[in-house]
């Protein structure tokens, strides 16, 4: 039996070793190198990647990687389960010693090849096989373009082989029950993180394919016929749906054929399926073989005939026909910019173009499948689809074009005997705004038949919140829609997912109109409301509800709001937007940044202070002059590349759609020349609007809303209370995206408890929200100001003020308490308010009185019928466990007894009237989620000693040009002598008698990145780096008046490219330095081994020098040419910098400082008898064993001694 569990991971293993073999031969083969080179240009000049040759060269690695990898596992396959007599690779018993034999034999006649071509031999030998030709054909898998070394070869042979020990069996074995394939699903969909992410690998669960074959494929036979009936995934995946297809077909052929094998071929000319992962179609086409098998009671593949399966690699949406609405062909779809030469070699290729042509060149009676739903990156194929498809809006994702092709490859057909489609697929076009074209211009055009609401439902693998969709590719014969309509989520995870509550209600109900129960609710909708951007496909009374809001409106958001919407986006935060501390110690000029409002930290009323960003441009908005000799430019020119080609809508870069590269994609200027503005969180799982009082900018994630001219600040208060009320909030939830809460270890969407759902607000969508008459500036004004004293007594701000202490923070604390009590209890009149307002309520129910209670979080009126719901058993919420409270099921005895008497009141309108019930609940009320106060004040001072440990005391005036390494120790030994340090540091560590030497190494060590890049990043990162150091030596030319022609866009970093996860913290995907420390690993001294660091404040000049000093106190000291080698190649990353940054002649020496260092990097090189190169491939040397630290004492002791003997 196949163990997934144990195999997957080693598998995922063995894939990422061969990749970096492949990579090895590729760097080191001029013939390999050549080759992938050529097929490069072939499919870059199709324009179908914009992937520089480095990044293509190893996703396509990867790719041969799993074709090796997959082809192994299809022999062991074979050899396990006796369908095939021969045994190459390994097997039990007799079989394992004719996998031996053969593997002996066959050096005894090709005594000069490796195990690499052992494998090749074995491909071969089993793609002779008919049933199996398919396979392993050059052309259908990429594992011919490449092979591994014979070193990776016969380590991937003693893989197969390897024993057990306390076994003695095979470690790894692959024989099945019943031909049960379903492993390779989950090796499709894990066995290559890179493919996952690209290509959005997930699996269909059985129950999920089964319900949607039975709305497509079986009323398709029906209506059809079985003679004439074929159907299509053009997404296929490993095959879920092609499998499934073809069993059902396969019983009703064998139940007219007598010939088993002749039903099985016509199963499958009734099942085509294409993917753009070769090793997906590839497990896809080994799946229907031993389905096949399995069906015809065939035991070996030499007795099986070569089915035609009818699989192909390609992109669907790209190649093959397309239709127009009268279902006439419009000619194949050109993708190339020509034809035949934009097509890879076929050793290269695993498309196969007639096959494609075929399979996509005609209509069927059913469309399935699963498409992916992420948005494409690589700017080539983004714009392809973006050509092909008209209802590709905005950043759209895959759902979009893919919805739209499946209706296109359904037949059409004038007597209405059209094509059935069915699909699961992302739910987020329903309210985003790239849904709008698809739902507003594409739907009207095709029969919609059902609209199935699968978010709640328990669907493993699918962390997304998704949709089922039902139609026929014909023009609309019926005036209504069914739909199934979410209510409430999976309470629990099912331990069977398909007898989960929400999908058998599902399954119940779907053929019922108007049924109802606590999970879905189903409905004739007319069919208008689905060619209506957005939807909302909420049941249990939400769109009655909805209905009174709208009909109660005085007015909309628009009749009161000049604009609403995005300020202003970088396109590239990571390098616009930066900390503080990175702006001071920088030369960055401090007039041309601003404070950046971020969306996260908008939060119940407040505005949190964010980062700030560059901001290059003058008081009257226009871009500032492009500069070198300024701190701006100097830090964005290495971006310079990313930045311009930053891609705008409609497809053009930055630079083409007439900004200066260094500019932000947008910025609406004229919302920033008043003061006033109400900025909302985009993404949230509530409402969160707060009133901005100008200086600041708005990132994306942080929209505003601008209000007529002549509007006075109270009028955005009265406005600014309308929107932060439960009843926004409901109606916000209704109108905008819902991003989901959570995935469990089996990647299902967990949906139990939907107030912890993300939503994402945009701007077009609050166009019509209905604003009540009669909505006043109380007590909105109150909850605004106690928002910003709230701010000032947060740790982060209370303690800037004054050095802080153990009693300033308890002080802190109170304050932050009491002023958080007071705006809960503000913002429940606020809500109640509301109810009467939008007319949901008669009776006056807000408390008039002047001592309103504070109100703690869990004693709101709908905490305390949740509490007592919870009680008896009525609810199993979490909402007071995450809340970190507990529930209360009792009105709280110390409140005023006319306020206890409101609450009453209260209780009972949630409890009776439906309405307030569901506006009442967490769903809707503000959570008040706080942040742990400990957690906060740690961060708070940590952040203090941070700064203090940069400061002037710690490092020397920078006015003098002084720059010296120091270590760890001799930075401790200084903290020691400084009394606001050791008070804030006995603060933070909650004792006197802590280590200073352990708290200065932790908290330097944390916001410190190596100096070297061998250092900073892990063999792909380096690969990187590598790339854009010819970027930058391009750009370096392109400056110097050189035509260079087109600069490719080095590719972004990820977490897995740096050594530590730090370093990606304090770097990101751009590399942009935002540590407060350089560190000099393997350079500390024999008398103090602590981590030599230097100030990341230096430029490029300034970290030269005082590598050139440190070097010379260790050469005088004797340091081994060993020891040296690093500091010299750090010296040597510096030059190109300090050749581009300070090319002044220093009138002392008559030349540059860079012509000065590179002088001393050549002559001491060649005194330690080094080349460059060898200094430049400097390897660290392998880790010493851990040994015990040092006492802070003593390691202070010996770094006095060292600074001694090294001077000022």
């Amino acid at each position: 039996m196949v163990n997934i569990k144990t195999l997957l991971p080693e598998l995922k293993k063995l894939v990422t070793g061969l990749s970096e073999d492949l990579l090895a031969r590729s760097t080191s083969s001029a013939e390999i190198d050549a080759g992938l080179r050529e097929a490069y240009t072939q499919i870059e000049k199709g324009g179908r990647t914009a992937d520089v040759f480095e990044v293509w060269r190893e996703d396509y690695l990867d790719q041969v990687a799993v074709a090796w990898v997959l082809g192994c596992v299809f022999v062991r396959f074979m050899e396990d389960n006796h369908l095939i007599d021969e045994c190459w690779l390994a097997g039990e018993g007799d079989r394992r010693k004719q996998a031996e034999d053969t593997h002996e034999l066959y050096f005894r006649e090709h005594p000069r090849e490796s195990d690499r071509e052992y494998f090749e031999y074995v491909f071969h030998e089993v793609g002779k096989i008919p049933a199996c030709h398919d396979l392993f054909a050059e052309g259908k898998t990429p594992l011919w373009a490449v092979g591994p070394s014979g070193d990776a070869a016969m380590k991937l042979l003693a893989f197969w082989r390897e024993i057990d020990t306390d076994s003695g069996h095979l470690k790894r074995t692959f024989g099945v029950e019943a031909g049960d394939t379903r492993f390779l699903g989950d090796l499709y969909q894990d066995l290559s993180e890179r493919a996952r992410k690209k290509y959005a690998l997930l699996q269909t669960p059985v129950f999920v394919e089964e319900f949607i074959l039975d709305r497509t494929l079986s009323p398709a036979i029906d209506e059809f016929g079985l003679d004439e009936v074929r159907m299509i995934d053009p997404t296929c995946g490993s095959g879920h749906f092609l499998l499934g297809g073809f069993f059902r077909l396969f019983d009703l052929w064998n139940k007219r054929e007598d010939n088993d094998i002749v039903a099985a071929q016509k199963a499958f000319d009734g099942v085509w399926g294409v993917d753009i992962n070769p090793f997906a179609v590839a497990i896809a086409r080994f799946r229907l073989i031993v389905a096949a098998l399995r069906a015809c009671a065939i035991n070996s593949l030499k007795k099986a005939p070569a089915w035609n399966i009818h699989l192909a690699t390609g992109d669907s949406l790209l190649f093959g026909s397309r239709w127009d609405r009268d279902g006439k062909k419009k000619g194949e779809q050109q993708f190339f910019a020509t034809d035949e030469e934009s097509w890879a070699p076929e050793i290269y290729a695993c498309e196969d173009k007639n096959a494609i042509s075929e399979i996509l060149g005609q209509q069927y009676h059913a469309v399935v499948g699963n498409p992916p739903y992420i948005i494409v990156r690589d700017r080539s194929l983004n714009e392809a689809y973006r050509a092909r498809y008209s209802s590709c809006h905005q950043k759209y994702s895959l759902s979009v074009p893919f919805a739209e092709r499946f209706f296109d490859l359904a037949i059409h057909a004038s007597n209405g005997r059209s094509g059935f489609v069915g699909q699961i697929t992302a739910n987020s076009f329903m309210k985003r705004e790239f849904g709008k074209k698809l739902v507003e211009e594409f739907f009207r055009l095709v029969e919609l038949t059902h609209v199935v609401d699968a978010s709640g439902a328990y669907i493993p693998g699918h962390g997304t919140p998704t949709v089922l969709l039902f139609g026929r590719n014909r023009n609309p014969k019926t005036e209504s829609v069914r739909a199934v309509l979410g209510i409430n989520g999976e309470p629990h995870a099912p331990s069977d997912p398909a007898q989960g509550l929400v999908w058998q209600s599902i399954l119940k109900n779907i053929d019922v109109c108007n049924a109802e129960d606590a999970y879905i609710s189903t409905a004739d909708v007319p069919r208008t409301i689905f060619t209506k951007h957005p939807w909302s496909i909420s049941g249990g009374g939400v769109s009655v509800l909805m209905d009174s809001l709208n009909a109660k409106a005085a007015k909309v958001l628009t009749d009161v709001a000049s604009s609403i919407g995005i300020t202003c986006f970088t396109l590239e935060d990571d390098v616009f937007i930066i900390p503080e501390s990175v702006v001071r110690r920088s030369t960055i000029e401090s007039s041309l940044t601003r404070q950046m409002i971020v969306g996260d930290c908008i939060r119940d009323w407040s505005e949190a202070d964010s980062d700030p960003t560059l901001f290059p441009y003058d008081l009257e908005f226009a871009a500032v002059k492009e500069d070198y000799s300024t701190g701006i430019f100097r830090f964005l020119w290495p971006y310079r590349t990313n930045l311009s080609n930053s891609k705008m809508f409609g497809g053009m870069t930055k630079v083409e759609s007439g900004l200066n590269w260094f500019e932000f994609g947008r910025l609406t200027h004229s919302k920033l020349k008043s003061p006033l503005s109400i900025v909302f969180a985009f993404v949230a799982t509530h409402n969160h609007f707060v009133l901005d009082r100008g200086g600041h900018v708005f990132n994306r994630s942080a929209p505003i809303i601008k209000m007529l001219d002549g509007t006075t600040e109270d009028d955005h208060l009265r406005l600014l209370g309308a929107l932060n009320t439960s009843v926004a909030c409901f109606w916000m939830k209704q109108v905008f995206h819902n991003k989901g809460d959570s995935t469990d270890q089996h990647g299902a969407r967990t949906t139990g408890v939907p107030e912890f759902n993300t939503y994402e607000f945009t701007a077009t969508g609050l166009h019509k929200f209905p604003i009540p008459e009669g909505t006043g500036v109380e007590p909105a004004r109150t909850l605004d100001v106690l928002a910003r004293e709230y701010l000032a007594n947060l740790p982060a701000r209370g303690i800037a003020m004054e050095v802080p202490s153990q009693e300033l923070l308890i002080r802190l604390k109170e304050h932050a308490k009491s002023i958080r009590c007071r705006m809960i209890a503000l913002q429940e009149e606020l809500d109640w308010q509301a109810y009467r307002l939008y007319g949901l309520i008669n009776e006056e129910v807000c408390y008039g009185g002047d001592d309103l209670p504070p109100i703690e979080c869990g004693e709101r009126a709908f905490e305390i019928v949740l509490g007592g719901m919870i009680a008896r058993g009525e609810s199993n919420s979490t909402w007071f466990a995450r809340h970190g409270r507990s529930p209360i099921v009792e009105i709280p005895a110390h409140w005023p007894e006319d306020y206890k008497s409101i609450v009453r009141r209260r209780i009972h309108l949630i409890e009776t009237k439906k309405e307030i019930g569901l506006l009442e609940d967490g769903m809707y009320k503000r959570r008040w989620a706080l942040e742990n106060w400990t957690a906060q004040q740690q961060d708070a001072l940590r952040n203090w000693m941070l700064e203090r440990l940069e400061g002037r005391h710690y490092w020397p005036d920078l006015q003098m040009q002084e720059s010296r390494l120091q270590s760890i120790a001799k930075l401790a030994d200084k903290a020691s002598v400084d009394q606001d340090f050791m008070q804030v540091a006995v603060t933070y560590r909650g004792r006197e008698d802590f280590d200073l030497a352990e708290l200065v190494a932790e908290l330097v060590e944390s916001e410190s990145v190596p100096f070297l890049s061998s250092l900073r990043y892990k063999p792909a990162g380096l690969r990187k780096r590598e790339v854009w150091e010819k970027t930058w030596e391009l750009q370096r030319k392109e400056d110097a008046g050189e035509d260079v022609g087109d600069i490719k866009v080095p590719p972004k970093y990820t977490t897995a490219d740096f050594q530590k996860s730090d370093y990606w913290r304090l770097r990101g995907k751009l590399d942009v330095s935002k540590e407060r420390w350089i560190s000099f690993p393997h350079c500390e001294t024999e008398s103090d081994p602590s981590l030599v660091v230097g100030w990341a404040g230096w430029n490029h000049l300034q970290q030269g020098t005082a590598i050139v000093v440190y070097y010379d106190a260790r050469k005088n000291e004797g340091w081994s040419a060993e020891r040296l080698t690093p500091l010299l190649a750090g010296l040597d990353e510096l030059l190109p910098w300090i050749h581009q940054w300070h090319p002044e002649i220093d009138p002392e020496y008559n030349e540059t400082a860079g012509a000065s260092f590179q002088t001393l990097l050549e002559s001491e090189a060649q005194e330690l008898g080094l080349t460059l190169e060898q200094i430049r491939n400097w390897i660290p040397p392998a880790k010493k064993k851990a040994t015990k630290k040092k006492t802070a004492k003593k390691t202070r002791k010996k770094a006095k001694s060292a600074e001694a003997t090294e001077g000022e």
